[in-house]
């Protein structure tokens, strides 16, 4: 008997899900104490309802509410869960005020359930595509540079192409969408491209950008060809919050330049909220060009003529290494890399 192309396709995802599994089982034995009980085989793992709810009760910390999330008695999750730890050795989940945390090892392993699980909801994304039909859900970790623009045009023009094809757009802070590509949960990080000290992930760069000093058209300094440093002073600044890494390159601006950075009366990501400030106020910021490529357009904001060595950034793709993307999410990065050709033009 020889398998079909949707056999094939299959079988590798199969693979794939019983590689995570097997890993979790391997740590398991690596990590088992003198006395404790046995680790035993992956067959307990081989149930997709089991990995939901060990997924789920990581994320809420109530049993309750994932038992009506999967349509279950609480006691079936609670069964559940426990013949995950039988089979494991050790708890997942510990009980605390807070609710059902997981512990050090449930976080690691937990992680890799989830994983298997997008790998299975990628299958018939698979088979689907082997008679033309690109379908299933994108999950997109959306980085603000990205979303004004180079999003936008990319989502449009696959949706168009493809429609059968749904995408989800997150918008959360960077810790938390690197933490969703490494479980699976999200396909992709676009926008711009930080250090990856880890290896866990692959980046490849799309074009460069430079951030640009931005006020409102009718800004006292709106009017002037030239600039200093010192012209800066007095006036209030709205940036993004510390740690990311346009604050961290215009602190070193300033530092480089002997002053102190600007303190900011307003820290957002919000660019809807950006952008209200700068116009009805005298606020300065540093962003790029294409995220208020709008109201720059309509003459709302002006860049104003301050040049600024150091704030270049590289925009680009983030996936998980080693990560098989479902052809729904490669067709919308071939979308976004036509759509940055275009961009990067501008």
């Amino acid at each position: 008997m020889l398998l079909t192309a949707a056999g094939e396709v299959v079988r590798l995802r199969a693979e794939r899900v019983e590689a995570e599994l097997l890993s979790v089982r391997d740590d398991a034995l690596r990590g088992q104490d003198r006395g404790a009980p046995k680790v035993g085989g992956i067959e307990a793992l081989l149930n997709e309802r089991r990995l939901q709810a060990a997924a789920l009760l990581a994320e809420v910390h109530h049993m309750p509410t994932v038992a009506h999330a999967l349509g279950a008695s609480q006691s079936a999750v609670s069964q559940a869960i426990s013949r995950l730890e039988n089979m494991l050795g050790q708890p997942l989940f510990l009980r605390t005020a807070h609710g059902m945390l997981p512990t050090d090892a449930g976080r690691r392993w937990i992680g890799r359930f989830e994983r298997a699980l997008a790998e299975l909801r990628h299958i018939p994304e698979d088979v689907a595509a082997l008679a033309g039909v690109v379908q299933g859900t994108v999950t997109i970790g959306a980085l603000p540079l990205a979303r004004s623009q180079l999003l936008p045009a990319a989502i449009a023009a696959v949706l168009q192409r493809h429609p059968r094809l749904h995408v989800s757009s997150l918008e959360s802070p960077y810790g938390e969408l690197t933490a969703g590509l490494l479980s699976g949960r999200i396909d992709f990080i676009v926008g711009a491209l930080r250090s990856n000290p880890d290896g866990a992930f692959v980046s490849r760069s799309l074009f460069g950008d430079k951030a640009v000093l931005v006020a409102r058209a009718g800004h006292p300094l709106a009017a002037r060809k030239r600039m200093h440093i010192g012209d800066l002073e007095g006036y209030p600044w709205v940036l993004s919050r510390p740690g990311t890494p346009l604050r961290e390159s215009l602190v070193e601006f300033f530092r480089s330049q002997g002053l102190a950075p600007p303190e900011p009366r307003v820290e957002t990501g919000d660019l809807a909220l950006l952008r209200g400030l700068l116009v009805s106020s005298d606020m300065l910021t540093v962003v790029s060009a294409h995220q208020l490529h709008y109201e720059i357009e309509t003459a709302q904001l002006a860049v104003l003529p301050f040049d600024m060595p150091g704030l270049e950034r590289s925009i680009g793709i983030m996936t998980r290494k080693g990560a098989l993307l479902a052809p729904g999410a490669r067709a919308l990065l071939d979308e976004i890399n036509t759509a940055s050709l275009l961009w990067d033009r501008q």
